[in-house]
Formats: C-alpha cells, sequence, structure tokens
C-alpha cells in the first residue's frame, strides 16, 4: 500500500519539483557542511505557493483588471529573466538540464493546480519538504 501511494505522488510534477529541490539542497548543504536554515525556509514558502489553489472567481474582471494583473505578471518574469540572465553558468545549465521537473509547475494553470492539491489531499504520504 504504501508503494502505491509513493508512485502515486511522485507523478505529480510539484512532488517530482520538491524532490529534486530538496536534493540539491542536501548537496548544497553537505559540500558546504552548514545548514542552510533561510534556502530550506524558501524552498518551503516555495512550496506553499505553488500548491495554492486560486479561488474560483465568482466575479469577471474588465479588460483594465485583467491588463493590470498581466503587467504585474509581466514584471515578475522581467525579474525572473533578469536573475536568469544574470545567473552563472553551472546555474543555467542546471535549470536547463531540469526544466523538465519545474516547467509543468510554474505553468500550471488553475485546473492543475486544483488537481495537485486534490491528489495530494487525498492520500496521507508522507511530504517530501
Amino acid at each position: 500500500m504504501g508503494e502505491e501511494e509513493t508512485n502515486a505522488s511522485s507523478s505529480l510534477p510539484d512532488t517530482e519539483l520538491f524532490g529534486l529541490l530538496s536534493n540539491l539542497l542536501q548537496q548544497v548543504e553537505s559540500m558546504t557542511n552548514e545548514e542552510e536554515v533561510e534556502l530550506r525556509a524558501k524552498i518551503e514558502a516555495l512550496g506553499v505557493e505553488v500548491t495554492k489553489v486560486p479561488s474560483k472567481s465568482t466575479q469577471n474582471l474588465d479588460e483594465l483588471e485583467i491588463a493590470a494583473e498581466l503587467d504585474k505578471l509581466s514584471a515578475k518574469l522581467a525579474h525572473v529573466d533578469e536573475m536568469i540572465s544574470s545567473a552563472d553558468v553551472e546555474v543555467k545549465s542546471l535549470l536547463s538540464d531540469t526544466a523538465d521537473v519545474w516547467m509543468p509547475v510554474i505553468t500550471a494553470n488553475s485546473d492543475e493546480r486544483r488537481n495537485f492539491t486534490s491528489t495530494l489531499n487525498d492520500e496521507p504520504s508522507k511530504k517530501t519538504i
């Protein structure tokens, strides 16, 4: 039974992503011989953000509200792009090599996020992070 839970939860993109992040964090900690408390907290906060399910809106947004939301998202993407552009070659390589793990999580629409969360809530499996 435990094996079924592990297989079901490991098929979720967010589970795979946070497994990878946990593994990378452990590697960093073993290489530096220091506990990365701040980095661990950031990964946990990211986990909370990723599994947040947007509420189903009962109101329809008008064009100006949609444009404002798109502007906010564009600014966030520009900031991420700036950080990636200024990263060193090893970080860029790591991001490129693991894109198949993190891209499905960050590009998930609200229905896909609901599926992540409902599957996580249905299974009493142990969290990775």
